[in-house]
């Protein structure tokens, strides 16, 4: 059986005409793809809507722990769409099972003519950890790479090491969620069984039985917390 192959767009350049990075612009949102942005929860208050607006700004995704929520607020929920999880900044925190609902809710504005904010509190380690990852899997990259793109654009980054852990396993798993989601059923139904002089691994994409059950494992969790107008 051939090997499925898959195919990612490719990565838009870095702006000609991009600013150089002064420290002073780790307050501030930036334009990380055409349409998505990464910043502090700074760049998402009540005093920047006039500046939301000007980069035409129309979903957010809204980074923070339960204990943050008096300072970290969804505040346009009139005006733009939320996406609110409720995550630490901690190494031991499971990050991955977001991931999928968060390119969901990327994908969808974009799609529609959108633009996204990604912000956590600071703009470094949550939120752009969830950036790399939608890079990640939207271009077909490993971590290192989405981690030196993203950094390009916002240099402060530094995701914490537990998340980078996950961003680099990351990439096995989304690898294995698309090769099955572009087989036949015959396809996964021979890759998952356990054929003589095998060890049950896929002849497709190697280790796919193990991987396809580990995606599906880390998605359960917490639900995380919609806001939408």
């Amino acid at each position: 059986m051939e090997d499925v192959k898959l195919e990612f767009p490719a990565l838009p350049p870095c702006r000609e005409d991009a600013e150089e990075w002064t420290y002073p612009m780790r307050r501030e949102m930036q334009e990380i793809l055409p349409g998505l942005f990464l910043g502090p929860y700074s760049s998402a208050m009540k005093s920047k809507l006039p500046i939301l607006q000007k980069h035409g700004i129309t979903h957010i995704i809204c980074i923070r722990q339960n204990i943050e929520a008096n300072f970290i607020k969804p505040n346009f929920q009139q005006l733009f769409r939320y996406l609110v999880l409720d995550i630490a900044d901690n190494p031991v925190e499971n990050i991955i099972r977001f991931f999928p609902m968060t390119k969901e809710f990327i994908d969808g504005s974009l799609q529609t003519g959108g633009k996204v904010l990604v912000h956590g509190n600071a703009g470094i380690s949550r939120s752009a950890a969830f950036v790399i990852a939608y890079i990640m899997e939207t271009f077909g990259m490993k971590y290192r790479d989405a981690f030196a793109y993203v950094q390009e654009r916002r240099f402060c980054i530094n995701p914490n090491a537990g998340f980078v852990h996950q961003l680099q396993e990351y990439e096995a798993i989304y690898l294995a969620k698309l090769t099955i989601q572009m087989m036949s059923p015959l396809q996964i139904e021979r890759s998952l069984s356990v054929n003589s002089g095998t060890t049950g691994r896929s002849p497709v994409f190697p280790h796919l039985s193990s991987l396809s059950f580990k995606y599906r494992d880390i998605q359960a969790g917490p639900v995380a917390q919609r806001l939408s107008t």
